[in-house]
């Protein structure tokens, strides 16, 4: 028998029926490979009574491995040395957990921290804000879907909605609505797929439960007057005292570079040069960061540039564009919606449809499939860079090319003032 190892994983090959290699050191510790390939990490061992069990570590993966799996192993051999039964006491805990404690301990696993940063602090505002009011009193062995559809109906309805203090300035405005019920109930599907594979769940009463599909991401904005409607409504609100510059100069570089809601909000002065006109996002400030261990790069257009460089510089850890009070990134959601309606903009269109509309523009300017990836941070880009090498310089030219359609909404005299194309000055 071997020592179960990386390379013996690797090495072990399937066969018609399921294949055991067992190890040399941890008896009872082992590797299964099915007929289809798969593998999972296994410990068989005798109960008190004298019962042959065989437990499921977990799947053999990048994140479990068969260090992760020995270590494991060992956890169960001293529960059986003790006296215990591992699988009993899985399905002890099991019936006995909350949804509520089943969401703590999946925010805490590293399955949750390998998503974006971003994506967590959302994720982890739906379950305190969304779930746990609604279903975190109940078992998880007693969840069904009924439970989760009354859920849904409940989020959507507004019956979790709040309006409370936090802090000396700051308030928290939770509304409800389908959107919002959507990606609660999204996240709880993700939190049972992940329970079910570390067997605190048996199945996932979330995944059958229709909830509807988001609005139409097609939509686009497709001639420039509709980005001059934009544009003009940005400043009126402005000068109107009814949106903060913060907020509309976000929108404004979003609308000139592509990029993400959620990068622009959440950038800080240590991710930008305005010298090289480049924004450097690092793994954790992006959302494929996770999956691709990279850097994102943003390159940025000269009218982008310039409404940057209007913003009063903090510290490098100080947020471009800061929010009013309180901690986190800008929330842009709210005002985006006033925002569209009054500029007469597609009804139903995100601001996740001004980065479409800025590749549109892109493709329509001679940009290749590869090149609108990089530029707009798709994973596939991993794929792409193996073919496709091209400069910084070269990332900000497609971009200078698609937004000088976009910012030809801004030649308008009247409308020019608002992204001055000036220089940044280090004074």
């Amino acid at each position: 028998m071997p020592k179960i190892t990386k390379r013996v994983v690797d090495a072990a090959e399937p066969n018609t029926k399921s294949v055991f290699i067992w190890d040399s050191e941890i008896a009872g510790f082992g590797l299964q490979v099915y007929p289809s390939g798969r593998k999972s990490y296994v410990y068989q061992y005798r109960t008190p009574q004298g019962r042959t069990r065989r437990a499921t570590l977990g799947r053999s993966s990048e994140t479990f491995t068969a260090a992760a799996a020995r270590d494991k192993a060992k956890k169960y051999r001293r529960t059986v040395e003790d006296g215990g039964d591992p699988l009993a006491d899985k399905q002890a805990e099991r019936k006995a957990m909350t949804l509520a404690q089943l969401l703590d301990a999946y925010t805490d696993s590293p399955a949750f921290a390998d998503k974006a940063q971003s994506t967590q602090d959302l994720d982890k505002s739906r379950i305190k804000r969304h779930l746990k009011p609604t279903l975190g009193k109940k078992y998880v062995h007693q969840l069904r879907p009924d439970d989760v559809r009354r859920a849904f109906g409940a989020i959507r309805d507004g019956k979790t909605a709040i309006d409370e203090k936090t802090g000396f300035r700051g308030r928290a405005i939770v509304k409800g609505g389908e959107g919002a019920a959507r990606m609660a109930i999204r996240v709880l599907r993700s939190a049972l797929n992940w329970a079910i594979k570390e067997g605190k769940a048996t199945d996932n009463p979330a995944s059958s439960v229709e909830i509807g599909h988001d609005g139409n991401r097609d939509i686009i904005l497709k001639d420039p007057k509709q980005y001059t409607a934009l544009f003009k409504t940005l400043e009126q609100m402005e000068n109107e005292k009814r949106l903060r510059p913060q907020v509309a100069d976000a929108i404004r570089v979003i609308a000139l570079t592509g990029a993400r809601r959620s990068e622009i909000a959440g950038l800080r002065w240590k991710h930008v040069s305005l010298e090289t006109g480049i924004l450097t996002l690092p793994p954790s400030a992006h959302k494929t960061g996770k999956k691709t261990n990279k850097p994102r790069i943003i390159g940025l257009p000269a009218a982008a540039q310039a409404v940057i460089a209007k913003q009063d510089e903090g510290e490098p850890d100080d947020y471009v564009f800061p929010p009013r009070s309180g901690k986190g990134p800008l929330n842009l959601s709210k005002p985006w919606r006033q925002i569209r309606e009054e500029a007469g903009l597609p009804e139903g269109i995100g601001l996740h449809g001004l980065r479409h509309s800025f590749a549109s523009y892109m493709a329509m300017n001679g940009a290749q499939a590869a090149e609108i990836m990089t530029v707009l941070g798709h994973r596939q880009i991993t794929t792409a860079q193996k073919y496709i090498h091209w400069a910084q310089d070269g990332r900000a030219a497609l971009a200078e090319k698609a937004a000088a359609h976009i910012s030809g909404a801004l030649e308008d005299k009247k409308h020019a003032e608002i992204l001055p194309l000036r220089k940044h000055n280090d004074d």
